[in-house]
């Protein structure tokens, strides 16, 4: 049977990460130990740590229901644990503070408890609930696209042999798509040409007999292994949405995509033209979240829509050396 001497303890706390408090009931001081002095970024030599001194550390958002939670403690019988955001060394710290809230277990009308920082957890959940919407997105994407590639393909179509066979055509390539927006395993993705990206993406939106319903006119420019994917990734999503809502989806419409490049910036103006009315809202949610994040996160570059009667027009900026690697 091993016995826990006060070095062992602090050994294991120091090991974890443990931050170790105390609470006065009475007098509302808080004690810490050194760990969590560095954890609030509070200085040693603040004599009196009261709640009101942490709380210029919570971030603003948090604050309040913290303030609540520290209050109740006192009525709480049992267990109790809240996660809360501080800001400490200009970033966001996730910090999961826990504690025994009993009358009968305080003694000399002392609470003790823990700090523990969770950030890294909290990051991985917040990765998983975006992948988690991601992959919903998608998935109704796909099933939106097959409907919308359906339709397109039963316009043109002379015979059941005819529609099955270019329905097949375009799922196919429909698939090819979805391969170059698919992370691979290790940043495996190959460099590609800005015209072959673009024609691929576009390719099962392409109708027979419709040779200028989609246009390509873009210079011969690299797209590196790295930007390869977020750039197939905004492309793909923009011709989701104009298949659905956009010109893509009547006959009528037209799309031109055209590039230009002054000195470092590399532009691309997608135009769509001929489709149904609509407005800027069309494009709002979860598509619109990612094409912003992917450009601004991952290429560096922006993105802007420009919506008028005649249709609709995005820009996508990016620098040149952005794109090629």
């Amino acid at each position: 049977m091993p016995i826990w001497h006060e070095k062992h303890l602090r050994a294991a706390t120091k090991a974890a990460g443990v931050a170790l408090w105390s609470w006065n009931v009475d007098t509302d001081a808080i004690t810490m130990d050194e760990r969590a002095y560095e954890l609030w970024e509070v200085p040693k030599s603040k004599s009196r740590i009261t709640f009101e001194v942490l709380s210029q550390n919570i971030h603003p958002a948090d604050l309040e229901r913290v303030r609540s939670a520290f209050s109740a403690t006192r009525a709480i019988v049992g267990a109790y644990e809240i996660d809360f955001r501080i800001l400490a060394d200009g970033e966001i710290r996730w910090i999961s503070a826990r504690g025994q809230g009993d009358d009968a277990d305080i003694a000399e009308r002392l609470m003790f408890g823990i700090f523990l920082d969770v950030t890294q957890r909290k990051q991985a959940e917040e990765a998983n609930e975006l992948l988690a919407g991601e992959m919903s997105h998608r998935v109704k994407n796909l099933l939106t696209i097959a409907t919308a590639l359906t339709q397109m393909t039963s316009r043109t179509a002379a015979t059941k042999e005819d529609m099955a066979h270019e329905l097949a055509s375009r799922l196919i390539a429909l698939g090819r798509a979805q391969d170059l927006i698919r992370p691979r395993p290790g940043g495996t993705n190959q460099a590609a040409l800005l015209g072959d990206l673009v024609s691929v993406l576009l390719a099962p939106y392409d109708e027979k007999g419709a040779s200028v319903r989609i246009r390509v006119s873009v210079p011969k420019m690299n797209v590196g292994e790295r930007s390869s994917t977020t750039l197939a990734l905004v492309i793909h999503e923009l011709a989701t949405n104009s298949a659905k809502y956009g010109s893509l989806s009547v006959s009528s419409g037209t799309l031109d995509v055209s590039c230009s490049a002054h000195d470092d910036e590399v532009a691309i103006t997608w135009t769509e033209r001929g489709g149904p009315p609509k407005s800027a809202d069309t494009i709002e949610g979860f598509g619109s979240k990612l094409i912003h994040r992917s450009m601004n996160a991952q290429l560096g570059g922006t993105i802007a829509f420009d919506w008028s009667d005649e249709g609709l027009v995005v820009t996508l900026r990016m620098s040149r050396e952005r794109m090629a690697n």
